[in-house]
């Protein structure tokens, strides 16, 4: 099979080479009942693992708190400092970014993190 065209300005000339045995799996019928009864399992974190993963957030989390609020480019390098890795402190900073915890404010050049709590009474 040979799929030609445009996507937006992108030229596109795609081949897709099936053997006969694939092409006869392509085609047969869908039956939909069984299909929505048995979905493809999606393999859960274990629980362990996932444990494991909040414990970076958890230790950035403390070191926003703990300053109330950083510049992104030195939260990104502390954070660094922290995992060891720049490609880990850059996902700890995204996660940072989407918690409740944590209120993103753009000033000048860089963003700044500040840790937002309620005020207790």
């Amino acid at each position: 099979m040979r799929i030609r065209g445009q996507i937006g300005d992108w030229p596109v000339d795609l081949s897709i080479e099936l053997t006969p045995e694939e092409w006869a799996h392509l085609s047969r019928p869908v039956d939909a009942a069984s299909s929505a009864e048995s979905p493809v399992p999606v393999p859960a974190k274990p629980l362990v693992a996932a444990v494991r993963d909040d414990e970076p957030l958890r230790a950035a989390c403390d070191l926003l708190q703990a300053a109330g609020q950083l510049e992104g480019p030195e939260l990104l390098e502390r954070l660094e400092g922290l995992t060891g890795s720049f490609a880990a402190a850059k996902r700890l900073l995204v996660r940072l970014r989407h918690s409740a915890q944590v209120r993103v404010v753009s000033q000048g050049d860089a963003p700044v993190y500040v840790w937002d709590t309620p005020a207790v009474s």
